[in-house]
């Protein structure tokens, strides 16, 4: 990543953080593969001038934020009513009560060929599981970062319906585009 050292502050002033959903199973037709944004979530980087490896990146996600922007498939189209049953499906299978938040703590940081490689520990559903997170640069200043979060790793059991005959994937797939270009200079740490 080749912003400037210091640290920069990140959410949803200056980026979008999707998670995309699939289905599986015999009815899968009925169901929808979905774009669910997270409205309310917040990450640090801390980068250093000398040694960019040695960059962290922490975050926090307000999972009672998710809002669903689309569906697609299915055998009609996704209503308002679809998405209140499926917000409240999340909240049920996240068990939002008890854990509210998702976190994550960077423990790597790697540049590869095709941009950086964040290597990290993701807490969900109360369980934490290593995860990574790949980064490149789309323009300057912009980034665009894409991770896969299965499910049964944190203990979450994925939707079913139909007595399992439509499935979510156990794997969502997470995507966040950060843009740089009107963000305030990052301040050298203290």
């Amino acid at each position: 990543m080749a912003a400037s050292a210091g640290q920069v502050r990140l959410g949803p002033d200056n980026g979008h953080l999707i998670l995309r959903t699939g289905r599986q199973g015999v009815a899968s037709k009925v169901g929808h593969d979905l774009t669910i944004e997270v409205a309310d979530w917040s990450a640090q980087l801390d980068l250093p001038a000398d040694t960019p490896a040695d960059a962290t990146v922490t975050a926090q996600i307000n999972l009672e934020s998710l809002q669903v922007r689309e569906g697609t498939g299915g055998v009609k189209p996704l209503t308002d009513k679809d998405r209140d049953e499926i917000h409240g499906n999340a909240r049920r299978i996240l068990a939002v009560d008890r854990h509210p938040r998702a976190t994550f703590q960077s423990s790597q940081v790697t540049p590869t060929a095709s941009g950086t490689t964040v290597t990290g520990t993701l807490t969900l559903h109360g369980a934490s599981a290593p995860i990574e997170l790949h980064v490149r640069e789309v323009t300057p200043h912009r980034y665009h970062g894409t991770a896969v979060v299965v499910q049964s790793a944190y203990g979450i059991k994925p939707y079913s319906a139909f007595l399992g005959a439509l499935k979510l994937r156990d794997e969502v797939e997470v995507e966040v585009d950060i843009d740089l270009s009107g963000a305030e200079r990052p301040t050298r740490p203290s």
